[in-house]
């Protein structure tokens, strides 16, 4: 690997390939599903790059290798590792305390210092394959360590980072015992990314609350250090999204189309079929969502022959204790509203705690006359886009919740607060009876908005940004998140870049 030197490099917790074994034992490598990979994809093959991340299995000692002309170097993780960085630190304290503290972070000291030499590790590695004056695109809350760990070894490389989750306020955020460490590390970067402005405004009040640094957005000066002259790191939003093109074009097919017919029959042809779509985690509102629809039903407003509720909750973080709980307390809860009123012709909801391929949600998108989006805290949410992007037919209704990044985009959608169960019955409702017009005039805004900024658009702008952050055309001024020190700040933004080239 020492010989080994690339012009862009990305570094992300996970590889952009699965390992599947078959039958026989014979171990291949897949690409991916992930909306991230596919950004990236063609970035990597035009710009010479490698892709830095685990593997996905404890103690898998792999060389590295080209899968489909990108070059993948595996980091190695122990047991151990995966417990205290991956399951504990990145998992149990960032990921609540980032989601607003809807679960109560945990802080331990070990998985601290277990987070501190993962970075490391992953930061050595991207150093050692990086050419002179690179390219380094650091990936999410996993990594936050890795921008300054870089910056002290390679000076010379250009460095970006995006965090795909949200960023706390700093009432929140200033809880954590390591806060400084964590903003010194994303400062490290060039470019720090965000997928709300709100979310850009907290890191920049958390580096000068805590740090002491002038923030101008959306720019955050940060002074010279015995490793670094002083530098000026741009730190704004970039929201990601999907590859819309493709999603719609598989909707298209013939077989999604008839296999979205499928569906409605095998549900028993109800007159509403509402979806949602999550892994089984605590910020999605998976228990919000139930409890409204429960209380239609009770209240007699829905009748179960006439609305179906079908709710994916794809596996996530199973050993963690947190998700055991989480998934007990949401298989009650079905249980009980179909016992209550299901009959023996229909369910009241239909649950399926598993993932499905890309076809199956393309039908089930095509299938939902309703979507049910309640996230309770989230950085964006792709479903929401999926299912946007997915209908052709122009039709169909998006319940969105305004704590989704996605809520900012698609301003067309039935708005909710998930916290709010009377109000969000009543959303639910005005989808039920909105008229054919209305919903088709919702959705062509909302699919306009999805073509317009779809992931290529994504990464091009982050890239841009990076590219020109030293002439001061790629930092693209935002709402000043100084303006109002105890509010989030508002606005967005839109502008034209041009697709990076090789570096």
């Amino acid at each position: 690997m020492a010989d080994e030197r690339y012009a862009f490099v990305v570094v992300s917790n996970r590889l952009p390939v699965d390992r599947v074994v078959d039958e026989d034992g014979t171990a291949t490598w897949n690409q991916s599903p992930g909306g991230l990979v596919t950004a990236l994809e063609p970035v990597m093959r035009d710009a010479d790059g490698a892709w830095v991340g685990w593997a996905g299995l404890p103690d898998a000692a792999v060389a590295p290798f080209t899968h489909d002309r990108i070059r993948v170097i595996p980091i190695a993780l122990s047991e151990y590792e995966i417990e205290n960085y991956y399951e504990g630190f990145s998992n149990d304290t960032i990921w609540p305390l980032y989601h607003d503290v809807i679960a109560p972070p945990t802080y331990h000291r070990d998985w601290w210092d277990s987070y501190v030499e993962v970075n490391q590790r992953f930061a050595d590695a991207a150093a050692s394959v990086a050419q002179d004056g690179a390219t380094v695109w650091v990936q999410d809350y996993q990594l936050q360590l890795v921008p300054k760990m870089l910056r002290i070894a390679r000076p010379d490389l250009l460095i970006g980072f995006f965090n795909h989750i949200p960023f706390p306020a700093y009432g929140l955020f200033s809880q954590l015992p390591w806060r400084n460490q964590i903003i010194d590390g994303l400062l490290g970067a060039d470019v720090v990314g965000f997928q709300r402005v709100s979310d850009a405004g907290n890191f920049s009040r958390a580096a000068r609350r805590l740090l002491g640094y002038a923030t101008t957005s959306p720019y955050i000066e940060v002074p010279a250090s015995d490793s670094s002259p002083t530098r000026r790191v741009v730190a704004r939003s970039f929201p990601i999204s999907i590859d819309a093109a493709a999603f719609e074009a598989l909707a298209r097919t013939p077989e999604v189309q008839a296999r979205a017919l499928q569906i409605r029959e095998e549900l028993g042809n109800p007159r509403v079929v509402m979806l949602g779509v999550d892994r089984l985690d605590y910020t999605k509102g998976i228990g919000h969502r139930l409890k409204a629809f429960g209380e239609l039903l009770e209240d007699g407003r829905v009748q179960v022959d006439d609305v179906t509720l079908v709710q994916i909750a794809s596996p996530s973080r199973e050993r963690v204790e947190t998700y055991k709980h989480l998934r007990d307390e949401i298989e009650l809860t079905v249980g009980r509203i179909n016992g209550d009123f299901g009959t023996t012709a229909h369910q009241a909801v239909k649950y399926l705690h598993q993932g499905f391929p890309r076809e199956e949600m393309a039908a089930l998108y095509l299938a939902a006359d309703v979507m049910l989006v309640t996230a309770l805290r989230d950085g964006m949410n792709l479903v929401a886009k999926e299912y946007v992007a997915a209908r052709f037919d122009e039709d169909g209704v998006l319940v969105l919740s305004e704590f989704a990044g996605a809520a900012d985009e698609l301003i067309t959608s039935l708005r909710i607060n998930p916290h709010d169960i009377d109000g969000l019955k009543d959303a639910i409702m005005r989808a039920i009876a909105m008229p054919q017009p209305e919903r088709a005039e919702r959705m062509r805004a909302m699919r306009a908005k999805v073509r317009e900024n779809d992931v290529a658009h994504w990464s091009r702008d982050f890239l841009h940004a990076l590219a020109h952050v030293h002439d001061g055309s790629g930092s693209n001024s935002q709402s000043d998140p100084d303006s109002d020190p105890d509010g989030d700040p508002l606005g967005d933004l839109e502008w034209t870049v041009e697709r990076p080239g090789k570096r």
